[in-house]
């Protein structure tokens, strides 16, 4: 099948050689991702407000890629960054309802650093999947701390987190850890660090912050309240100066431990500006001239921040590089800079921008690339996308933007120029015909896999072809009637538990299901069971094949209202212990 991809083989990997020369042994990688900070929430970007001084240094310190662009949320992005594709190429096009998890087939940046010898460490948010095969131990990662879901205090993550003393998962088994959530990540990460500063190491560190729910120590939103500004704002700011202080401080540490110079640092964020009210009027409002905000297929829902620090290899001083990329081109260009075994020709739709990095006479190619953020079951056609080339954009195959005589795209020039709209259109229309071919496949939770048994399914990786906010612990409060569907993989045949709850086990709860009765259907089979008087979970006991299934639960009232189990724990008993 043709790929979608502006790129050339000589583009992608003709750097390598260059690369690694400054080196006598292959660079550390350190990869920072901040969580809803826009491209404008940054000092070094203009802020009149916003307080970053430890990213500032970075950015002056930097190579700077200034018209870099992500996926609009928080899944798409990182699961670009992690294969070097488009994210719906990966099966990855929301944030929940079960599209937020990467094809268990796909090879990840973690894999390539693994299989080139490097240790592999991730410490914050993951958001690619809570089970396996999806986490990020099944994924290539050494070692493993990160929250469930897609934020901190989400359904899926550690009941009754709050950002402050809060439960992690660290490979596989969630532990109490003291401290702000941001710092918790820093200091782990920097531990790992020193660990592995005698070997080559890759440290991923996507943040949940400044990501909801707006908290942090008081000390960091002050100076924004002292301003008077609006609380949440001011907490929002807070989280952001938070990671800054963060910052210097592993900056601080990487120069005592002696590596800094051979540590290739990227900071980059992850959609556009996420932060509370953001169209709201206010004097503290930035978004650096762009139009709209995350989730949206103008540039401000997209555009970032990169910023590429390594001395040993040269980029340093405070170079901008204008070229069009994308978080994609991360994995060929880590590759040639590592000096990591090449993806196959085709593999991946990422271009290695090592070349600009070093600032060599290259031959950029003349690219057009796409970005959409469709949030449902299947992706349809224009929603919510933009079509980008260093001059264009064209938003949801409809209006036109000059970026570069209009960068905030306050005019829509499409009846002026409509060869160019055509041709634009038509490249859409090739990425699409790349992607849609399997847009129906389903990325399915395996049960009775001996690498997790039992397994835990939450309501946040419902399918439904209607919207739902199942991350949110207040649809399992209010009793809310939703619902929804797993899609699952049976690994082996067996009789298999399935026990629903309304919370998970580490609640602790022992408030009865407000509910009479309890409904399973798996595949063909479907059950139905009485709830026990003040029963706190309901099982079933089902004789499975192997296979792929579709599973739904109900919980039932005498009065015909009904909600989905927002929990369910499935078990395959083995008392051969295999």
């Amino acid at each position: 099948m043709k790929r979608f991809v502006f790129t050339t083989l000589f583009s992608c990997y003709a750097f390598a050689a260059v690369s690694l020369v400054a080196s006598e042994r292959p660079p550390n990688v350190i990869l920072i991702l901040t969580d809803d900070q826009g491209y404008g929430d940054f000092g070094c970007h203009g802020h009149p407000a916003l307080e970053t001084p430890e990213m500032d240094r970075l950015y002056s310190d930097s190579v700077r890629m200034t018209d870099f662009h992500v996926d609009p949320t928080c899944s798409p992005t990182r699961a670009a960054l992690m294969t070097g594709k488009y994210a719906s190429r990966v099966g990855v096009w929301h944030t929940l309802q079960g599209r937020s998890m990467l094809r268990h087939n796909e090879t990840t940046l973690a894999e390539r650093f693994r299989d080139a010898g490097y240790r592999t460490g991730i410490f914050g948010k993951w958001h690619l999947g809570d089970a396996y095969p999806y986490r990020p131990q099944d994924r290539g990662f050494d070692e493993t701390l990160i929250h469930g879901g897609g934020g901190i205090g989400q359904n899926p993550d550690y009941w009754g987190n709050t950002y402050f003393d809060d439960h992690y998962c660290r490979d596989g088994r969630w532990e109490k850890f003291n401290g702000y959530c941001t710092d918790v990540w820093f200091r782990e990460a920097t531990q790992f660090i020193e660990r592995n500063q005698s070997e080559p190491f890759f440290c991923y560190l996507p943040l949940n912050a400044p990501h909801f729910w707006y908290r942090v120590p008081d000390r960091y939103a002050e100076p924004y309240l002292e301003l008077g500004m609006e609380e949440l704002r001011a907490r929002f700011f807070g989280m952001i100066a938070c990671i800054d202080a963060n910052l210097g401080q592993l900056r601080d540490r990487l120069g005592e431990l002696g590596i800094a110079d051979n540590t290739i640092l990227i900071f980059m964020n992850d959609n556009g500006h996420g932060g509370p009210t953001p169209g709201k009027p206010s004097p503290y409002a930035y978004h650096a001239g762009l139009r709209k905000w995350k989730g949206s297929p103008y540039d401000g829902g997209h555009r970032a921040a990169c910023f590429v620090h390594w001395p040993n290899g040269g980029l340093t001083g405070g170079r901008d590089i204008p070229q069009l990329t994308a978080h994609f081109d991360l994995t060929p260009t880590l590759i040639d800079l590592c000096g990591l075994q090449p993806a196959a020709p085709n593999e991946i739709d990422g271009c290695s921008f090592a070349g600009l990095l070093h600032g060599e006479q290259v031959t950029w190619p003349d690219r057009t690339l796409c970005v959409h953020n469709p949030r449902v079951e299947r992706p349809q056609m224009w929603l919510k996308s933009a079509v980008m080339t260093e001059r264009w954009r064209l938003v949801e195959g409809k209006q036109l933007f000059d970026i570069q005589t209009d960068p905030g795209q306050a005019n829509d020039i499409a009846s002026k120029h409509p060869k160019v709209v055509e041709e634009l259109r038509s490249k859409y229309l090739d990425w699409w015909s790349t992607l849609q071919p399997r847009f129906d496949e389903f990325c399915r939770v395996y049960i009775g896999a001996a690498q997790e048994n039992p397994v835990k399914l939450t309501c946040h990786d419902w399918h439904s072809r209607s919207s739902l906010l199942t991350w949110n612990p207040d649809v399992i409060a209010n009793r809310q009637q939703t619902n929804g569907w797993w899609t699952v993989q049976v690994e082996r045949p067996g009789t298999y538990t399935f026990r629903l709850q309304e919370l998970p086990d580490e609640a602790e709860s022992t408030e009865p299901i407000r509910a009479e009765r309890a409904r399973l259907r798996i595949g063909a089979i479907d059950q139905e069971l009485t709830i026990p008087a003040n029963a706190t979970s309901v099982e079933f006991n089902i004789n499975l094949p192997a296979g792929p299934f579709t599973m739904m639960t109900w919980l039932i009232e005498d009065s015909g209202d009904s909600r989905g189990a927002p929990f369910v724990y499935v078990n395959r008993p083995d008392k051969s212990g295999q």
